[in-house]
């Protein structure tokens, strides 16, 4: 850990509206927010549009309901009715109005519940708590969703081709492989090319399950919440099984929240209510018919809906879907990950910008390559969609109960909204998920181990990095001590230290304390250089800031003649160069009589050691130190001139 280690954005977020992306829409033509919507397309609704795939083979081969028509009514009916309920309602219509700068997910959820004041201290710490084990959740998930969609869609070549199941591993392998490959791309280029290629699949899936609707076009009472609720009545325990295969539908939910700094809400929105939802409808419909009609297909509908001629160009379409499915997860994974170390729950990472156009579309290699090691141990270690839908819902089902208390716990905290009013939204949507969780809890020996094990390992890092953060923090602070204290202490020194002739500059994480290097310099080597530039770094939400506005020199009470204060901001795509910054100050006459051409760059290179220091466990004082050696350095990302900088080692004790 080095000086200004938290100086690189990473402050609190503020509530603010999408900047970039929705600028597009606010400013821009139909024509700019329809072409917004069509690659929110590509990246956003991969998951959750390719659900049909294996979401109804899995009610009946798994669940064991009887594809009789009750029991083809009453699925379908709970289908329908959870899509509209969980995704249109609540995160469509409600929990999207919850962003954090324009960033979405259920670390944007956690980011504004911590903002919380300390009058509602007590409930701040458990929703935060909760906020965690539902990001953890979130990861655990995001392992599963691109196995299970892609070995689904690969899995069409058994129905296809049955001489070819032996290579359905194999080809998933390297199907993912590529995928994972293709995200140092980024985003901005992905959703390009998946955009038109998902329109066309909403479009195939709508058609194919409108001809089997016409077929059949009794399925449409399965509209009504009637058959559902008649299902359960008469055959409740069956019906509560069922849930842990019917949340499969909507298990893209999540991620189509968390991918919301991707893009804009508004965009979302059209996409969901103009292509996605009523093309997900038709298409369940539609195998709901099929099945109706010929009961022995219930176990691979999606694929028994086309003709024996046209399966295997459905197979490669499928497998081309689903690598967009995967997308979904893999995104909303980059966005939280980025969420988690702005908010101190993660050591700083690299995070690259892929686009000037939005501040969310970031590619994070340590993510990225982590979540493909971990998807592809399940698929070779699972072998098949059927056993990983074993693994499959209980950590997003989990996530789906984060969310809601979080939410309406902020709609009451922060928007001071009634709780009369905020209690009967809760509980009813507490209900729905709660029950959802409840029925995939039966899945946890037969697979659903592995999200819950991958949720808690994640749980742990990221509560042992904010613990061990917040401890090294106050002892570096402490040994830091007051800016103004520091400088009344130098004014006070009888004799003066020796002033080394030239310029220092020195990285800071703040205005308010002292930068180690410098103090350090002071203490053991008993120097102080003639003049000292003291330099925080931040980050802006725009994508771009103008040279002439990135820095400011503050004449604050206590700052010496010979002591500067800048303070450089840098949009988040713009590439921070501070000793450029610091020579169009110098020009402009208002760092004094300050040589940059000499100047040395003071640099605390922090070495943090296990001590005594109450709040850890001493294997989570190890687990600390660990991650802390992965965390970035600022001096290669504030191009500093290696040839003149000079570290200071400090020692703080954890």
């Amino acid at each position: 850990m080095t000086d200004s280690d938290q100086s690189d954005g990473t402050d609190a977020p503020r509530d603010a509206h999408p900047t970039g992306a929705a600028a597009g829409e606010s400013g821009g033509s139909r024509a700019a927010a329809a072409a917004l919507s069509l690659a929110a397309l590509g990246v956003v609704f991969g998951d959750i549009g390719t659900s049909p795939l294996y979401a109804l083979a899995s009610v009946f081969s798994v669940s064991g309901v009887h594809p009789n028509h009750a029991g083809v009514l009453g699925m379908i009916s709970l289908v329908v009715w959870t899509i509209v309920l969980v995704v249109s309602v609540k995160y469509v219509a409600l929990v999207m109005h919850a962003d954090n700068r324009g960033e979405g997910g259920i670390m944007a959820l956690v980011a504004l519940v911590k903002d919380l004041g300390d009058e509602h201290r007590r409930a701040r710490g458990l929703l935060v708590a909760i906020g965690i084990a539902g990001v953890a959740l979130f990861f655990g998930d995001g392992t599963v969703t691109p196995a299970i969609s892609v070995i689904s869609s690969v899995e069409g070549l058994k129905v296809a081709l049955p001489g070819v199941s032996s290579l359905v591993v194999p080809i998933t392998v390297v199907l993912l492989t590529v995928l994972f490959l293709y995200q140092q791309l980024g985003t901005h280029a992905i959703a390009r090319a998946f955009g038109p290629i998902m329109l066309a699949w909403f479009a195939l899936i709508a058609l194919i399950g409108t001809v089997q609707i016409i077929r059949g076009p009794g399925i449409l009472a399965a509209l009504s919440p009637t058959p559902g609720i008649a299902f359960f009545i008469d055959h409740p325990g069956i019906g509560f099984l069922s849930l842990g295969a019917v949340v499969l539908v909507v298990t893209g939910a999540e991620a189509l929240y968390a991918d919301m700094g991707q893009f804009d809400r508004a965009s979302i929105r059209r996409a969901w209510f103009g292509v996605v939802f009523p093309a997900l409808l038709l298409n369940y419909l539609g195998q709901g018919a099929l099945i109706l009609a010929h009961p022995g297909d219930a176990g691979q509908p999606f694929f028994k809906l086309l003709p024996g001629w046209a399966q295997v160009a459905m197979v490669i379409v499928a497998v081309v879907a689903t690598m967009i499915a995967s997308q979904a997860v893999i995104t909303g994974a980059f966005s939280v990950t980025r969420q988690a170390v702005q908010l101190g729950f993660l050591p700083r990472l690299s995070i690259l910008h892929k686009s000037t156009g939005a501040e969310g579309q970031v590619y994070v290699p340590a993510a990225n390559w982590l979540l493909y090691v971990a998807v592809l141990g399940l698929v070779v270690g699972f072998g098949s969609s059927a056993a990983l839908a074993s693994a499959y819902g209980i950590a997003v089902t989990g996530t789906f109960v984060t969310t809601t208390l979080l939410f309406f716990a902020i709609v009451h905290f922060r928007w001071r909204r009634s709780l009369w009013l905020v209690l009967p939204g809760a509980v009813a949507f507490l209900v729905i998920d709660v029950a959802f969780f409840s029925a995939n809890l039966t899945k946890v020996v037969s697979g659903g181990w592995f999200p819950l094990v991958v949720g808690a390992l994640l749980f742990t890092v990221l509560t042992t990095w904010q613990r061990g953060r917040e401890i090294v923090t106050a002892r570096r602070t402490e040994a830091e001590g007051p800016l103004s204290q520091f400088v009344e202490e130098i004014a006070a020194m009888d004799p003066p230290p020796f002033r080394a002739p030239g310029t220092a500059v020195c990285l800071s994480v703040g205005a308010e304390s002292v930068p180690l290097a410098l103090r350090d310099n002071l203490d053991y080597n008993h120097v102080l250089h003639e003049r000292v530039i003291i330099v925080t770094v931040t980050s802006d939400t725009v994508a771009h800031v103008a040279e002439a506005d990135q820095a400011t020199v503050e004449n604050l009470h206590y700052t010496a003649e010979d002591i500067h204060y800048v303070t450089l901001r840098y949009g988040f795509a713009d590439k921070p160069d501070v000793p450029a910054a610091l020579a169009r100050v110098a020009e402009a006459g208002q760092l004094g009589a300050c040589d940059l051409q000499g100047a040395v760059y003071l640099v605390s290179e922090i070495t943090i050691v296990r001590g005594d220091a109450p709040g850890l466990a001493r294997w989570r004082k190890r687990l600390f130190l660990l991650l802390a050696k992965t965390a970035t350095s600022p001096v290669g990302s504030f191009h500093l001139p290696e040839e003149r900088i000079v570290t200071m080692g400090s020692y703080i004790q954890l």
